[in-house]
């Protein structure tokens, strides 16, 4: 099986949650996962890694998606060291980890270029279909 990486820069806007979402959207769909509310879950996910990058994180935010036998996993790297943690449920907020567990299988965080990544492993995506390993390419290329 072939591993399909996509990675992409994320500017520090406000904007920057929302235009995250879509583009993890096209790329999965293009990668043969159809599942509408499966694609929404992605997109939660990737919006609160995001906003937690672009609101504590500082630096460049790099967005990075990987498929390797349909398991999906992504991971969001910004500039801070600073490893995100669950709060308190009665704060206003900070609701982004315990909606990633939720949604998720696992999540972890590595230190990355003097900051961090944290990289989230997706639940299996119902009904998916492997794009044809002769028309995609590889991490390797």
């Amino acid at each position: 099986m072939s591993v399909l990486t996509a990675y992409l820069d994320v500017p520090l806007s406000h904007g920057a949650p929302g235009a995250a979402r879509r583009a993890v959207v096209a790329v999965l769909t293009g990668w043969g996962f159809p599942d509408p509310d499966w694609l929404d879950s992605a997109a939660v996910v990737v919006s609160e890694l995001v906003t937690n990058a672009v609101r504590h994180g500082g630096g460049c935010v790099a967005l990075q998606v990987e498929s390797h036998d349909g398991r999906v996993v992504v991971s969001v790297a910004d500039g801070s060291s600073v490893v995100p943690r669950r709060r308190d449920p009665d704060d206003v907020g900070g609701r982004g980890i315990a909606l990633i567990e939720a949604l998720a299988e696992d999540w972890t965080v590595h230190n990355h270029e003097g900051g961090k990544q944290v990289r989230v492993t997706l639940l299996p995506c119902p009904g998916h279909q492997p794009v044809s390993s002769g028309s995609s390419r590889g991490g390797d290329s």
